[in-house]
């Protein structure tokens, strides 16, 4: 009793969703198993109408006049009959033949088309469909390169709440990247290509995340989206410290060398072990304060400190940049005007609660 509930609950359980790619697979099956029933449809019709057929035309008719028959039968071609059709149960039997064998014909090329062509629609209407969703973006990233160093980004875009648009030119990679995550958006292909960052709105886009592993490709992609839009802030990964120059001269806002700044942890674990892990924490919590930029725009109405109530906001400021120097800890009646930019310490919802209030 309890096998038979266990595999009855199997059977009927609640669908699964399933992978892209098994979800794929298993419609290739469906289209190659209707081909093979539709192939041995057609089979069983030659074969019956060449019996027919030679049963028809009676001693006089040969194997290959009966098959001939049964092919233009089939295929409706009307070309010259070699057997005579001559009675009603031999042009019904005619007829027969001909619906049922033409239907098989027309549903096993028509399965055959979709088999071929299924991919490439499957694969235009997902580009699709990803690109209309990016056209709703504003003000999210581009990260160009979706390795180790790409995936680690979104991690931090992801707990921080901010959107953003995944770009490789390894197809497989994203695959695998969207079975993890079926909500990413992303674009294949070479994030130097002017189509490729237009496709991904980099018109709108708040940042530019050239981590590829390869430091020519990320100088030309600091280079193409500098180019596209001037004012978007492009953060770049150097393999070679000796790039450093000319990835800035690319167009680069920031350069980071994976060796410089892993050396400067490993000496900080030493020398500073405390203040590390507090970092540490911050930057690996989902829900922990995180040190973040906040800019003043131009429609900001100029205030004090004081005035902008950030302890209301579950916000600590830590200071003000402006113009280059650093205001530690300023006071509450600290002048705020448009174009400095807030470091603060807070949760990723009272910095979106913040930023929305400053906008108004």
């Amino acid at each position: 009793m309890y096998l038979t509930g266990f595999f009855r609950h199997l059977w009927r359980g609640a669908p699964r969703v399933l992978p892209a790619h098994v979800h794929r697979s298993r419609q290739l099956d469906r289209i190659r198993r209707r081909i093979v029933m539709a192939g041995g449809v057609l089979l069983a019709m030659v074969l019956i109408g060449t019996i027919g057929f030679l049963v028809i035309g009676g001693a006089g008719t040969s194997w290959s006049d009966a098959l001939y028959m049964t092919l233009i039968t089939l295929s409706t071609v009307g070309y010259d009959e070699v057997v005579p059709i001559v009675g009603v149960w031999a042009r019904l039997f005619t007829g027969v033949i001909s619906l049922v064998g033409f239907g098989a014909v027309t549903f096993m090329f028509t399965t055959l088309s979709v088999f071929f062509l299924e991919g490439d629609l499957d694969e235009t209407l997902r580009r699709r469909r990803m690109e209309k969703q990016i056209g709703k973006l504003k003000n999210h990233y581009l990260i160009c390169g979706f390795g180790r160093v790409g995936r680690n980004i979104a991690e931090e875009l992801d707990a921080t709440h901010r959107h953003y648009v995944a770009i490789d030119i390894d197809a497989d990679c994203l695959v695998a990247a969207r079975e993890r995550q079926p909500g990413l958006l992303s674009l294949d292909g070479d994030a130097s290509d002017d189509d490729l960052l237009l496709a991904g709105d980099i018109a709108r886009a708040a940042g530019v995340f050239a981590v590829t592993d390869d430091d020519g490709r990320n100088m030309m992609i600091a280079l193409t989206a500098k180019q596209l839009n001037p004012a978007v802030r492009v953060v770049a990964r150097c393999m070679e410290v000796r790039n450093s120059p000319k990835l800035r001269k690319a167009g680069a806002d920031v350069v980071i060398s994976p060796d410089f700044t892993g050396g400067l942890r490993l000496a900080s674990a030493m020398l500073r072990p405390g203040v590390l892990n507090f970092m540490d924490d911050l930057a690996r919590s989902e829900t922990a304060h995180r040190l973040e930029d906040i800019p003043l725009p131009a429609a900001f109405a100029p205030t004090t400190v004081g005035s902008l109530d950030l302890p209301g906001f579950d916000v600590v400021l830590l200071g003000v940049r402006e113009h280059g120097r650093f205001h530690f800890n300023p006071g509450l009646d600290f002048a705020l005007v448009p174009g400095q930019v807030l470091v603060v310490m807070c949760a990723p919802e009272a910095r979106k609660a913040l930023e929305r209030a400053i906008q108004r």
